[in-house]
């Protein structure tokens, strides 16, 4: 009885060698390939925060504040990537964590202080001490995410408001009041450094959006209708929709359980849609 028809695997030629190492070589290449791409957003994350550094020491604070909201749109794009594809690996988290110490730690710290400072290099320990602990709140922020592994623990929300939520007050209050931010009797500037930095390492929870943005999202209406609405709102007054998307975030542990009463009053259907 001939080989294949005992299902015996028919012998292996050179040709046919050669044809399975290709195939093989190129499944490899595409893994790595995919094993890859999140890590290029990370990396396009850390350097907008890098350059954000540079032209803050420059005094171009609206520049660095538009380059570290960057640095947030490719934080949240490496995450959906890498679920995406199934890259999640723990070389991926170190390296993530890495960057956003550098754009949402050291970037907004060295902005807001660049600010209140005006660029002197004099003895300023106010100034010093606040963006100190905004760089040591972020650093231990990441650390704790980054080790704290909790399987019951509900992943719809962070234990203390994220790097990227708190870099995003500076931002839109750089954008929205940045010449009044400027001069050291602007004490009021300092809070907005360090109220955000105490809450990163708080135990108050925020919401993740996580399952939002990932790509394998069941309902995807309640992202496109939001994406809309900021693409609207950036398009046509961007300064407000900026404060009221992180100070809302901000407060948000405040303004949900205040306004959740009045969620009664829209429909069932609508709320199914939309979360």
């Amino acid at each position: 009885m001939p080989s294949s028809a005992s299902g015996a695997r028919p012998p292996q030629t050179r040709r046919t060698a050669t044809v399975e190492f290709v195939r093989g070589s190129v499944r490899g290449t595409r893994r790595r390939a995919l094993a890859t791409l999140p890590s290029l957003f990370t990396l396009a994350n850390m350097m907008c925060g890098f350059v954000a550094i540079l032209v803050s020491i420059r005094g171009d604070h609206t520049l660095a504040a538009v380059l570290i909201g960057l640095s947030v749109v490719f934080d949240i794009t490496d995450g959906a990537v890498a679920r995406l594809v199934g890259a999640v690996t723990p070389f991926g988290l170190q390296f993530d964590s890495l960057a956003d110490l550098v754009s949402f730690g050291v970037a907004p710290a060295l902005l807001a202080f660049t600010l209140f400072s005006e660029g002197r290099d004099g003895w300023d320990p106010l100034g010093w001490v606040v963006c100190g602990l905004w760089v040591a709140c972020a650093a231990i922020r990441l650390a704790r995410f980054n080790t704290t592994i909790d399987p019951t623990a509900d992943k719809r929300y962070f234990t203390g408001i994220p790097s990227p939520g708190a870099a995003g007050v500076v931002l839109a209050s750089v954008f929205a009041f940045g010449d009044q931010m400027q001069g050291r009797d602007r004490l009021w500037v300092l809070l907005i450094v360090a109220v955000p930095a105490l809450l990163m390492v708080s135990t108050i929870r925020f919401r993740s959006f996580r399952s939002l943005v990932s790509p394998k999202s069941g309902r995807p209406y309640g992202l496109v209708a939001a994406a809309i609405v900021m693409a609207i709102g950036f398009a046509t007054v961007p300064v407000i929709t900026g404060c009221v998307l992180a100070y809302g975030y901000l407060l948000a542990p405040v303004l949900v359980p205040a306004l959740s009463p009045f969620a009664r009053l829209v429909p069932a259907r609508v709320r199914e849609l939309l979360t």
